[in-house]
């Protein structure tokens, strides 16, 4: 198993080294929720990287799962993002373009790749987050249209986004797996309301709930089968879950953590010379290194031509789990500073943010309960 990059590989990862510091170079590092989010959006767009998991018949850059995993992993340690499509770009753009119709791609694919179309997810329900299957939201057909009836929360960017991709119960089967299907939602249609969601950081910043009431939602908007919406929402979720590992941003975050540590006087020297911390630090690098690696690993079997599977779970588990051990470092080495989490002074307000906002990290995408269990029952085949 290869785990090492080609001279091709390392000729990429140079070029985009060079593409990102033409753009933001170090003496000018990329700030978010200012003009540089639309800066980098034109210039990913420009370059035809905007849309690098896609396939080039779509618009996408065609490369292979190596040079993605260089460009998320340089792009990170940048400081810059790999994708500003959001959600459509990266989960609902692949359900298109393998299971929806050749008119659905031409609808939605351009406003998804050019970022003038905002999109949201509508799957977790108040009794159907990890249980997904357990989805109460009903579409009911009447001729050309379905009428939607429910309740989604969790809902990211709804309060922003112009449509939804949802999963709904269109009818009901001994299997609570059938029965599902896959409709996009018009954000605009009567029926639709959204209620944001103020989060442990004190800030409403991308939750919400949405009621749907009587909300029609013509049939041709609905993606694949009638009842085959499981398949779809699972494949979405089993790469959603692989890209929750973190490895890249959690490789920033514990050489911030080095930084801060390095200045930081603890009245008998600096933090970072303290045993006790060392020793924690050092912990949680030994983790990031093996999470890595199984990364890599992953990468290799899913370049061959197997699919992530279940593993992806042991990836979401240990990726959280590391990012919140990291951000828990961090407010132990800021020590009271830590206390005025806007105090934006070193980066603190990201970090004091991350790792309040990152508690939520043990639930979102799969609680970690949950994926425990399918490493127990799938990966180590545990009854």
């Amino acid at each position: 198993m290869k785990l090492s990059f080609s001279p091709e590989e390392l000729a990429f990862r140079d070029e985009v080294r060079a593409f990102v510091a033409r753009h933001f170079p170090p003496h000018q590092p990329f700030t978010p929720g200012t003009a540089d989010e639309d800066r980098w959006a034109r210039a990913l767009l420009e370059q035809g990287w905007a849309a690098y998991q896609w396939p080039v018949e779509f618009g996408g850059t065609g490369w292979d799962l190596t040079q993605r995993y260089i460009w998320e992993r340089e792009t990170a340690l940048a400081g810059v993002p790999a994708r500003m499509g959001g959600m459509g770009m990266f989960m609902l753009a692949p359900v298109l373009y393998t299971y929806g119709s050749a008119e659905q791609c031409r609808r939605f694919l351009p406003g998804i790749l050019d970022n003038s179309v905002e999109w949201c997810q509508g799957y977790s329900e108040p009794e159907a987050g990890s249980d997904l299957a357990a989805l109460r939201t009903r579409a009911e057909l009447h001729g050309d249209h379905y009428v939607v009836n429910g309740l989604k929360t969790w809902t990211s960017y709804a309060h922003i986004a112009d449509w939804m991709f949802c999963i709904v119960r269109t009818e009901s089967a001994a299997r609570r797996q059938d029965g599902i299907s896959f409709l996009l939602i018009d954000m605009r249609s009567p029926g639709v309301s959204v209620q944001p969601i103020v989060t442990l950081d004190g800030r409403h910043s991308t939750l919400n709930t949405v009621t749907l009431t009587d909300v029609r939602v013509p049939v041709e908007q609905r993606v694949g089968q009638e009842g085959q919406g499981w398949r779809y929402a699972k494949g979405l979720l089993t790469h959603e879950r692989t890209g929750l590992a973190y490895v890249a941003d959690s490789t920033r975050r514990l050489r911030r953590l080095r930084e801060t540590a390095a200045r930081t006087d603890t009245g008998a020297g600096r933090l970072i010379d303290d045993p006790l911390f060392a020793a924690k630090l050092a912990e949680v690098e030994i983790d990031l290194i093996a999470l890595e690696i199984t990364e890599l690993r992953t990468l290799a079997e899913t370049a061959s031509g197997q699919a992530p599977g279940n593993q992806s779970s042991i990836l979401k588990l240990q990726g959280t789990l590391v990012l919140q051990r990291l951000t828990e470092l961090f407010v132990e080495c800021v020590g009271p500073q830590a206390l005025p989490y806007d105090f934006d002074e070193r980066g603190l307000r990201e970090e004091m943010s991350t790792y309040l906002i990152g508690r939520s990290a043990s639930i979102a995408g799969g609680t970690n309960e949950v994926q425990r269990d399918i490493i127990a029952r799938h990966v180590l085949g545990l009854s």
